[in-house]
């Protein structure tokens, strides 16, 4: 077995993504805690790996990559079946798989972090209605483009596991009206009984980022009166 270490936090999606992909593959990796509250992302030996102080990175026996999305690829591309089902070898299908990959990062995730990072970092308490609208477009754009049971056709791939990682944490953050979103409440139920561990993996880390963030933020609002 490979010797892979994934430096992250159970509260990261992308991180989390990456956890939810080696367990498609029956990788084992060496998890390494990054606490980025405390700063760890910041100290110079995670520097010397990531200068972006971002996670999660892998350290694959000394072959350093970075960005969830080029990481779960690198991962299935070395390590996955000949049939590369996760991350497929038809052109088309692939860009298909990358339009997803880049609508998690583009899109969905960018959403997320433009309203909990002046909480986590910045001291902010606040909850603009402007950002939370951004999000819930972005529940409607995902939505609408679900016109099959995944992402990209009727099979599990990339686009999926990436993407599902940052609607779980979304949704508790702010909840969807899940009556105006059918196709993506079905998609969001058929992962969570498809993927392996998806509780433990995925939904625990969603719904602790939120309650920390909220907990947070109700602090931040004290300090600020």
């Amino acid at each position: 077995m490979p010797n892979i270490k994934l430096y992250t936090a159970k509260l990261s999606p992308p991180g989390r993504a990456v956890e939810l992909t080696a367990k498609l593959l029956g990788l084992q990796l060496d998890i390494v805690p990054i606490n980025l509250l405390a700063g760890d992302h910041r100290k110079d030996e995670f520097l010397k790996m990531n200068p972006q102080h971002t996670i999660p990175v892998i350290d694959d026996d000394g072959v350093i990559v970075r960005d969830s999305h080029a990481i779960i690829i690198y991962l299935v591309l070395k390590y996955g079946p000949p049939d590369h089902s996760l991350y497929p070898e038809d052109a088309v299908t692939r860009a298909k798989v990358n339009a997803g990959l880049h609508f998690d990062s583009g899109v969905l995730f960018s959403r997320l972090r433009f309203y909990f990072e002046p909480i986590l970092y910045e001291g902010s308490s606040e909850v603009p209605q402007h950002k939370i609208e951004y999000m819930q477009k972005g529940y409607e754009l995902l939505n609408d483009a679900l016109v099959e049971d995944y992402m990209v056709g009727n099979t599990l791939t990339l686009a999926d596991v990436s993407c599902i990682a940052t609607i779980a944490t979304m949704e508790e953050f702010f909840p969807m009206d899940r009556s105006k979103y059918p196709a993506l409440v079905g998609w969001i139920e058929r992962l969570s009984r498809t993927l392996p561990a998806y509780e433990q993996l995925n939904q625990e880390g969603a719904v602790e980022f939120a309650e920390i963030c909220e907990s947070l933020r109700l602090k931040n609002a004290i300090k600020a009166k």
